[in-house]
């Protein structure tokens, strides 16, 4: 039950309370005065029949009479009154005598046995030989009646007491219970995770204190997880500066060696000369792309860096994407088929694709032994899909021409374990170990660069591979939107 609901309800009960108390108090006052009202009546009629006699006596009007005996008819519950034919109070047991009623009310209720809560009153003329000489009154009080309504009264006063201390008190309990107890256990979780410690999660409950508590949970979640994502980054951060170093310090040791050979020894032949100033550049270079990857690794990390998108056909970009790579390979003794099948248009940043071109060509050149293939594609057809393209790789990517162009990039050779693939785009992960080789490796941030920067497009990058058989990487391409060729 919400919280609000049961307030409402408690205070409905509190004030209704006190209104049943008094319906109680007057019913049974009603059904102890029904129970009493036919014998009791019958009691002060007969006594009254009794009275009559001795007060419908013309003589006791008179201002001389005697009325000493009426004494003995009256007590504490009966009281007789005697007024003369003017209305002058002749008798009363308290002695207040010689007051005057009007006539009006002197002959109001004669002859009526009126039975009110508090007395039963009786009025009669008196006539001597037809002539009205006066009128008596006979009261008789309800003392057993009044006596019981106090008694009740007190009873119920104090059961309404009782009640409503037992109100208080069970509702003090049960909002202990279901607010004071719990907003105090909410505060200490709260306060023990300020300070650094996780309690086990309680039941929440459905009401109001219970979504808050939930609400706590679901934030101190987020805030964990936001922790952990912060630790695992700053790990990172320290794992690729520590990697970075280590790979800048390799390069810079061999520069400072060759250039204090250059520098110092004067017995060096010019061939030596030419050999060492070339592993200089070639050091250096490294250490620039090592440089260049970083910071544009950096860059594709914060989550307010936007590609500049430009509009270009994809006829002639793709085609220029897909060319220059044919030196590279025939250095190596690697055959190369590359080509270009697309059409529509499209949002790119161009240099950033190729750069991504780049990482993966390179990447298959690395890995690739002499006198084995490179294919390079791109296309936007299901009709130009590569008949070259892996068995498995037709099996497992599900391509979507009506949306994208695709740019795959495929080689041949040893291919990638299984376990390897899944880290393939984590930051500084090579498949070789190269790091513990002698020759010049990548920096390790290639792949993940490409992945960042087709996401950065709004495309998706897949790798597949089989061991023996080779690697593949399809990357797809969004086609721009309400380009004709985009529903194709």
């Amino acid at each position: 039950m919400k919280i609000k609901t049961w307030l409402l309800l408690s205070y409905f009960i509190v004030m209704v309370l006190p209104l049943i108390a008094i319906y109680f108090l007057f019913a049974s006052v009603t059904a102890f005065n029904k129970e009493r009202q036919v014998d009791e009546y019958l009691s002060v009629y007969e006594k009254i029949q009794k009275m009559i006699p001795l007060l419908d006596e013309p003589d006791l009007y008179s201002a001389n009479g005697e009325r000493g005996f009426l004494s003995e008819l009256t007590d504490e519950k009966t009281t007789i009154s005697l007024y003369n034919s003017d209305g002058l109070l002749l008798y009363h047991p308290d002695g207040d005598l010689f007051q005057t009623v009007s006539r009006d009310l002197l002959f109001k209720d004669l002859y009526d046995l009126k039975q009110e809560l508090r007395a039963f009153t009786y009025k009669q003329p008196v006539f001597d030989d037809e002539q009205f000489v006066g009128v008596f009154e006979i009261e008789i009080r309800r003392d057993e009646l009044i006596e019981t309504i106090v008694s009740r009264g007190w009873v119920v006063t104090f059961a309404i007491i009782f009640i409503f201390l037992g109100i208080y008190l069970t509702m003090a309990y049960i909002l202990h219970l279901r607010l004071n107890r719990r907003v105090n256990q909410l505060m200490d979780e709260m306060s023990a995770f300020a300070s650094g410690y996780v309690a086990t999660e309680t039941e929440t409950g459905k009401d109001e204190i219970g979504e808050l508590k939930q609400h706590f949970y679901t934030m101190r979640k987020q805030i964990l997880a936001a922790q952990e994502a912060i630790e695992l980054e700053q790990r990172a951060k320290e794992y690729l500066i520590a990697t970075i170093s280590h790979d800048l310090k390799t390069p810079l040791t061999s520069i400072k060696a060759y250039a204090e050979s250059l520098d110092n020894n004067g017995e060096l032949t010019e061939e030596q000369k030419s050999q060492y100033r070339k592993v200089i550049i070639e050091k250096a270079d490294f250490i620039q792309k090592m440089l260049d990857d970083l910071t544009m690794y950096s860059l594709l990390q914060s989550k307010n860096y936007e590609l500049e998108l430009v509009t270009v056909e994809g006829v002639e970009f793709f085609e220029m994407l897909m060319s220059g790579y044919e030196p590279l390979c025939e250095k190596k003794g690697i055959c190369l088929t590359a080509s270009s099948e697309v059409e529509g248009v499209y949002e790119v940043n161009p240099q950033q694709l190729v750069r991504v071109v780049d990482n993966l060509v390179m990447n298959a050149i690395k890995h690739t032994e002499r006198g084995r293939s490179i294919w390079l594609k791109a296309f936007s057809k299901d009709e130009a899909l590569p008949p070259w393209l892996f068995p498995f790789v037709k099996e497992r990517y599900k391509f979507n021409f009506k949306r994208n162009a695709y740019v795959v990039v495929q080689n041949e050779g040893e291919g990638i374990e299984k376990h390897h693939l899944q880290k393939i785009f984590d930051p500084l992960f090579q498949v070789d170990s190269a790091r513990t080789k002698k020759e010049l490796s990548g920096t390790g941030l290639g792949l993940s660069i490409t992945k960042q920067i087709i996401e950065k497009h709004g495309g998706t990058i897949t790798g597949f591979s089989e061991l023996d058989v080779g690697t593949c990487f399809v990357c797809s391409i969004p086609k721009k939107e309400g380009s004709r060729f985009e529903t194709a």
